[in-house]
């Protein structure tokens, strides 16, 4: 299956985020979203999920596949997560696919066992953020997007996450935003600025 973007267009107002943006993503394609800040990378992942309509362009699946829409793992700028639950609920709520047990066992990848039982609200950032990547990574999906997913993340932490997203990625596409790619060599680049998108 191929996603692709045709043509997007998208401002707020008197301010154009996206201007004629196209891309193919096709299955097991890794890409990274880079840009300075307000030059459309969130917007651009929103229009992908069907979150927002651009103003011209469209989203369009290519190939067999059978739904309108795209089931997607998502980890998104702010956490979304549920504070008086523990890690472990947070990724199990999220589809009735997901056990306890399985919850446990991926959380552990990323955070210490004493972690796991806490409600989330007393966990620190960085800690808040490695939940929200396992709890994308675990939804059974069609691709992984990631908003920023390494924000409040140190260098160790940041490499254990993308490790552990590059297992759990597969043959889904992924597609991350992010202001820092380090680490993120094995992604194809994509940089947004006002005026030219330019993949590398």
């Amino acid at each position: 299956m191929t996603i692709e973007l045709e043509d997007i267009c998208k401002s707020y107002g008197s301010l154009t985020v996206l201007s004629h943006f196209s891309l193919a993503i096709d299955d097991g394609a890794s890409l990274v979203i880079t840009g300075t800040s307000g030059r459309g990378k969130t917007t651009l992942t929103r229009i992908l999920l069907g979150l927002e309509k651009p103003d011209q362009g469209r989203v369009r699946l290519l190939g067999d596949y059978k739904y309108p829409y795209l089931n997607a793992g998502v980890v998104f700028q702010e956490d979304r997560l549920c504070d008086d639950f523990s890690a472990i609920v947070n990724v199990s709520m999220v589809n009735k696919h997901i056990s306890s047990a399985f919850a446990r066992e991926e959380l552990e990848n990323l955070l210490p066992p004493e972690a796991l039982d806490k409600p989330v609200r007393e966990l620190s950032g960085g800690m808040r953020r490695r939940v929200c990547i396992v709890r994308a990574a675990a939804v059974p999906s069609d691709l992984l997007v990631m908003d920023e997913p390494f924000a409040g993340l140190d260098r160790e932490n940041r490499r254990r996450a993308i490790e552990y997203i590059r297992r759990r990625q597969g043959s889904k596409p992924l597609l991350i935003t992010a202001h820092d790619i380090t680490d993120l060599e094995f992604c194809r680049q994509v940089r947004l600025s006002s005026f030219v998108n330019v993949v590398t």
